[in-house]
């Protein structure tokens, strides 16, 4: 898969997917619809409910004044009822929530049981990612729309799991829209569609970089088991975040991609655990520089660090035979023959993807399925992890075949050892 001939270039490649955009799109008269003839509320259930799920949510609600938040679910009943009673409270969103108490579930099936409810229009997927495949496949399995936030999986056997549903929400005309909010910026937009139109000439190299400080850090409790423990502290267990390459970086990667037309064949990368050395720290990496081959042998530079008292640094840069393009949220410019800098309005892209997706559900805009697109940004951040993690160089078609599953075994309050930090050239390719 997605190997190329020497002769087929990038300029043939991005003219043969441009059309894919911000998603797959498909004339929206076959898009599923809301039944209008009754009732036009657009029902919205959450599935986590931390930080992000309940941004999400205030997003949703914020994109439509038709949108009612009308079911939660979390693993924890606390982050549950912090989650509601923020967004049930605040004068801004509290009109549009409407979550009975019996449509509020704890627990690791409380995902089945939201999504059995028959009156949700869509579902927020904002849970740790390790649950993203498993929740995805449940969702469209009951016949839900979905906003699902990236990464969408921590492993190749995930990633396969998100594709086979995003190919069925597509034969069931179910949209689906992921939290690579740069794809729905107005900056962004127009600074691709200049590069897809060759502004900056043929694409020669590229780099993209998150570079900051260190995040929080849940410290264990006594009563907590080591699934509990992990869980709250997902950003520091692969199994749980994929590492920040895949739950952070993945944005600048994905911003490649889509410059790019498509995901790389080969990555070769380093990294390590040089400051976040305590357990409390799980079994990620703090830094990574990983180079990415694309078709015809175009680099592209991935650097990504979480340590304190570094340089910052989030952005992507494109450098072309007509000259470069520096972009971030809210910034993109073009130096060189077609100098050009982004200017005007740029909406909250974290509100106009649920404005895009609601266009979508309710036939009012093209259909979008981001599936694939997302999926293929994940696997390019997965591929990057896994050359660091074992010091070995990944193709494209190895990392979307490896057997490599994070999974544990059983999901329940129990024993769960951590599994040991990757050490290069000892630690083995899957």
């Amino acid at each position: 898969m997605n190997q190329f001939s020497s002769d087929w270039t990038r300029r043939n490649f991005v003219k043969a997917t441009a059309a894919l955009g911000a998603g797959t799109l498909i004339p929206s008269a076959f898009a599923a619809r809301i039944d209008r003839s009754i009732d036009d509320t657009i029902r919205v259930g959450v599935i986590g409910c931390g930080g992000r799920g309940t941004g999400a949510a205030a997003n949703a609600i914020k994109a439509h004044p038709k949108v009612k938040i009308v079911a939660m679910a979390d693993l924890f009943e606390d982050r549950l009822k912090s989650s509601h009673g923020w967004i049930s409270e605040d004068d801004e969103y509290m009109n549009q929530v409407d979550v009975d108490p019996a449509n509020m579930f704890v627990g690791f099936d409380a995902y089945q049981k939201l999504l059995a409810i028959d009156s949700i229009d869509y579902v927020i997927l904002a849970t740790p990612p390790g649950f993203r495949p498993i929740h995805m496949h449940a969702a469209v399995h009951a016949g839900k729309h979905v906003f699902m936030e990236k990464p969408v999986a921590v492993d190749p056997a995930g990633i396969r799991k998100v594709l086979e549903a995003g190919e069925r929400a597509k034969a069931s005309n179910l949209s689906v829209v992921a939290g690579t909010q740069r794809r729905h910026e107005r900056s962004y937009l127009s600074l691709m569609d200049r590069v897809h139109n060759e502004q900056l000439g043929e694409i020669v190299s590229a780099s993209c970089y998150w570079n900051q400080g260190g995040l929080w850090v849940h410290d264990r409790k006594p009563e907590y088991s080591d699934m509990e423990w992990q869980c709250r502290n997902w950003l520091y267990f692969a199994w749980l975040s994929g590492d920040h390459i895949c739950e952070q970086h993945i944005h600048n990667i994905d911003v490649i991609n889509w410059a790019m037309g498509g995901p790389p064949v080969k990555a070769t990368g380093m990294g390590g655990r040089q400051v976040r050395t305590d357990p409390k720290y799980g079994n990620i990496f703090d830094h990574f520089s990983i180079e990415y081959e694309y078709p015809n042998g175009i680099t592209m530079q991935s650097m990504c660090r979480q340590i304190d008292g570094c340089a910052v640094r989030v952005e992507e840069v494109l450098v072309g035979s007509h000259g470069r393009s520096v972009s971030r949220p809210g910034y993109a410019i073009i130096d060189g023959q077609n100098a050009w800098r982004f200017e005007g309005e740029n909406p909250n892209p974290y509100e106009q993807e649920h404005v895009d997706l609601i266009a979508s559900i309710t036939g009012k805009g093209a259909y979008l399925n981001e599936s694939k697109q997302v999926a293929e940004s994940t696997l390019t951040a997965i591929m990057g992890r896994m050359s660091a993690y074992t010091g070995k160089s990944v193709q494209w078609s190895q990392a979307m075949e490896s057997k490599l599953d994070l999974a544990p075994k059983a999901y329940e309050m129990s024993d769960l050892p951590v599994r040991p930090v990757a050490v290069p050239g000892k630690t083995p390719l899957i």
